[in-house]
This record gives C-alpha cells, sequence and structure tokens, in this order.
C-alpha cells in the first residue's frame, strides 16, 4: 500500500495563531513543518499529501490557505465559514489556491450552527464547484452529521476521524448505530484517521483499533474510504510513524484492489487529484 495523506495539519507560528493549542502540550509550542512530515514518513510508503486546515484563529483562517498554496504538497483542504457574508467571494479566491476541498470544524462550535438555513444554502454550492466538504463532527453529533448531509445531497461529503469514537471509554454501541445511519447515505465517504489518538489507557494497537475500523469499513465499503495521517495531533496517541504500520496491519483483510482504493485511489478521485 502506497498512501496519499488526506489529512496533514501544518503549524507555522511566525505567520498564524493557534489558540487552540495553548490547552495541548504536544502541540504548545514549536512549529511542524513540511519538512518534518517528510522525514517522519520516509520510507514508509506515503506518496504525497493534502493539507488539512488547522483550526488557525479566525482572523487569519484565509492567510492559511494563502501560504499553504505555496507549498510542495498536492493541495489543500481549506478552511471556509459558510455561515458568514463573503462566502462566494473566498470560493472564488480558492480557485487559485489548490484547494481541492474546504472544511469547517463544527465539533467545537454550537450544534445548531451547521443546521442554519444560510450555512446550509452556502454548503449546497459546493457541488457546484466540485469541492467535497470534511465534516468534523464528535460522536455525540453524528445525528447532526446526518441531517446535514441528508439536507446537501448533491454533493460529496467526507466524515472526519470515523466520527470520532470515544474509543477510551468503550462507547461502541451509539457510534456504531451512528455511523451505520449516516454510511446509508451513498454521497458521504469517511476519513480513516484521528482514531489512534482517542484510544486513552487501552493504548493504540491493531486490536483496540479493529472492531471499531472493521465497523467503519462494513457500512461504508472501502470504496467510500480515504486515510489521513492528522499528524501532528496523532502525536497525542502513537505517532505518526506507529500509525502508518497499524494501518497497514488494519487493511490487511482487504483486496489488493481495495487496498489501493483506500490508501490513495479513493482520495485521487474525491479531491480530483493529478
Amino acid at each position: 500500500m502506497e498512501f496519499i495523506d488526506t489529512h496533514l495539519h501544518l503549524i507555522c507560528r511566525d505567520r498564524l495563531g493557534y489558540g487552540w493549542t495553548r490547552d495541548v502540550p504536544a502541540l504548545a509550542s514549536g512549529d511542524f513543518t513540511v519538512a518534518d512530515w517528510q522525514g517522519l514518513v520516509a520510507g514508509r510508503g506515503v506518496v504525497g499529501a493534502l493539507v488539512m486546515e488547522c483550526g488557525v484563529d479566525d482572523a487569519d483562517y484565509r492567510d492559511e490557505a494563502r501560504l499553504v498554496a505555496g507549498l510542495d504538497v498536492l493541495g489543500q483542504i481549506a478552511s471556509c465559514r459558510p455561515e458568514a457574508e463573503g462566502f462566494d467571494d473566498w470560493l472564488d479566491e480558492c480557485a487559485g489556491l489548490r484547494v481541492r476541498g474546504v472544511r469547517r470544524i463544527l465539533h467545537v462550535m454550537p450544534d445548531g450552527l451547521s443546521q442554519g438555513t444560510g450555512f446550509r444554502a452556502n454548503l449546497r454550492k459546493l457541488g457546484t464547484r466540485g469541492l467535497p466538504f470534511d465534516m468534523c463532527f464528535l460522536a455525540r453529533q453524528l445525528g447532526l452529521a446526518f441531517d446535514l448531509a441528508r439536507a446537501c445531497d448533491d454533493q460529496v461529503l467526507v466524515l472526519d476521524h470515523c466520527g470520532v469514537p470515544d474509543i477510551a471509554g468503550e462507547a461502541f454501541d451509539a457510534w456504531a448505530a451512528g455511523i451505520t445511519a449516516i454510511a446509508a447515505l451513498p454521497h458521504v465517504q469517511v476519513k480513516l484517521s484521528g482514531i489512534a489518538a482517542y484510544c486513552g489507557a487501552l493504548g493504540a494497537s491493531v486490536a483496540v483499533l479493529r472492531p471499531w475500523v472493521d465497523h467503519v469499513i462494513g457500512a461504508f465499503g472501502p470504496g467510500r474510504m480515504v486515510w489521513g495521517s492528522d499528524w501532528p495531533v496523532v502525536n497525542l496517541g502513537p505517532g505518526l510513524p506507529d500509525w502508518i504500520a497499524i494501518s497497514r496491519d488494519l487493511l490487511a483483510g482487504l483486496s489488493a484492489d481495495e487496498q489501493v482504493a483506500v490508501a490513495q485511489g479513493n482520495a485521487r478521485r474525491i479531491y480530483q487529484l493529478e
């Protein structure tokens, strides 16, 4: 398997603000650059990356995309504000910034944000521009994700981090039901990312993660799953090299064609990568 990383975060503190990292000691200082990521994936079968917006301070989200546009990566998933004025103008600019998709982080926002009429109307514009939207919801919010997806059925949506399951709390049943429900919507894809940081004292291992990942694969199928590192947030779990190795083991039971699809084929299709 040769992976395309669809969820690489970068932190460039001299250019942008990252207020949320102050409460995360592993991420609270220093930069996390493309060169750092390249050093970690070297020799591990990762052939390229999309930079995922990193929750920069509100005043900086457009500057983040402008900065990433000049980096040696496959493209980016930029931050957006569907609830705000100027959404169309921002999408127009994104067309020249190598933007392959957009995201609005929702799990840290009021639950009602994604339910707003204006938010949904703007989100539906993405389909006409060929841009997928990455959805980031907590497990308790999968009902909100389902409602949003059902209201925006003419575009590609990607559920990040397998719906953020509470693996440490072993809260499987409600999460699994939510995954099954949203997977029934054929325009929703899922991203195998992030979950290695959710294991707590159980530790991120193939044995711990397998039932969760197997449920996601069973619900969505290998044809609707992409892979991501969630670096450097993955450092809150096992770190990037171990996450790559764990991912290979978790996907080893798939056919060769299915492995290629999850590792990079679906990403090329969904994000329209060359």
